[in-house]
């Protein structure tokens, strides 16, 4: 049963993160921000108000949260929340193009309405806006020296953002990848991102190193969890849930966990033409089928729950043993209960 608890703090904080949001992407050319708007479910392709669907803000809200967490009041910092949250779309509007998706939040991805150009300038501004948005911290009140840190970890963040595509591209095209380079890759592309943004939401309300470290940790763990069950839902939940076509995964070749798990645990002969269906520059929608057998039959979805399940537990226990106190703690340990336990 979903946290009611957590609902209503998303349903809280929602608004106010929108509100920072569009103000952030409130620029001229107006043709040129409604890319943006589209995109984040505002507006049609035309630039007409609508309520599309949007994202669903786990990331500010993760900040939000840990700035609670700590003791602070969340007005203070959310730039920062909508910060974390333009990095995060900044990176989807590229990896739809890179990945050649058609689909975002069931309707048209950007580039698909605007082309490929256009939409890697909608990515690359949304990129510059988040750092821009973080000087507004300033008239919070926030020091100089802890907008410094929150900058350092967005922009580390960003680094092994892109190191982590990189991989996950060059795994496409690779014929052996291990459990070990899967988990490498997500940590980049998927965790550290998540880490940064509870990091962030400690470091611009208090000082010790010890609790943003803990902080950091968790939203590391929580991102690894969170990844892996995206894996599986992307194979076996339907495309009206996942805004995304079906089998999409599959389709693009992506050593998603049960792929990786099952070119290492399946049977010989399934792994082999597994192997062989993942070594041609296409998989066809008839073949979709065979490899998710497959992937069915190795073990893939039990292993994937149990370690999602490992790391949303190794999230729990960074937050046990860090200098939170127990509201703190309750309040993210019921943010990771509702992303990997409750769904």
């Amino acid at each position: 049963m979903e946290n009611e608890y957590f609902l209503r703090l998303l349903g809280a904080y929602r608004p106010r993160i929108e509100a920072e949001l569009k103000e952030a992407i409130a620029g001229s050319p107006r043709a040129f921000y409604d890319m943006l708007w589209y995109h984040l479910g505002w507006r049609d392709e035309r630039g007409r108000p609508c309520r599309g669907e949007s994202g669903k803000l786990i990331r500010p809200l993760l900040c939000l949260l840990s700035c609670q967490a700590v003791g602070g009041d969340v007005e203070w910092i959310m730039p920062a929340a909508a910060a974390v949250e333009l990095i995060h779309n900044f990176s989807l509007i590229h990896d739809d193009i890179q990945d050649s998706s058609y689909k975002r939040h069931h309707r048209p991805a950007l580039w698909k309405v605007w082309g490929e150009s256009q939409a890697i300038n909608a990515g690359d501004i949304m990129f510059a806006l988040a750092f821009s948005i973080l000087l507004k911290l300033r008239n919070n009140g926030i020091t100089e020296s802890k907008i410094v840190s929150a900058v350092r970890f967005l922009s580390k963040a960003c680094e092994k953002l892109c190191e982590g595509q990189y991989l996950d591209i060059a795994y496409q095209s690779r014929g052996e990848v291990t459990i070990e380079d899967y988990l490498d890759m997500i940590t980049k592309k998927t965790a550290a991102l998540m880490a940064a943004s509870a990091a962030i939401g400690g470091c611009l309300v208090v000082d010790d190193e010890g609790v943003v470290k803990a902080l950091y940790d968790f939203g590391e763990k929580l991102g690894l969890a969170y990844q892996v069950q995206d894996d599986l839902w992307g194979i076996w939940r339907a495309e009206e849930e996942t805004g995304k076509t079906a089998k999409e995964d599959i389709l693009q070749r992506k050593k998603s966990f049960p792929v990786v798990y099952a070119l290492e645990h399946s049977r010989n002969d399934d792994r082999q033409k597994l192997k062989k269906l993942y070594s041609r520059e296409v998989i066809s929608v008839e073949e979709v089928a065979a490899v998710v057998e497959i992937l069915g039959s190795s073990g893939a979805p039990e292993q994937g729950q149990k370690l999602l399940q490992q790391y949303h537990r190794q999230a729990l226990a960074k937050l046990r043993t860090s200098k939170l106190d127990l509201d703190g703690q309750s309040l993210l340990a019921e943010m990771a209960d509702f992303l990997v336990v409750s769904k």
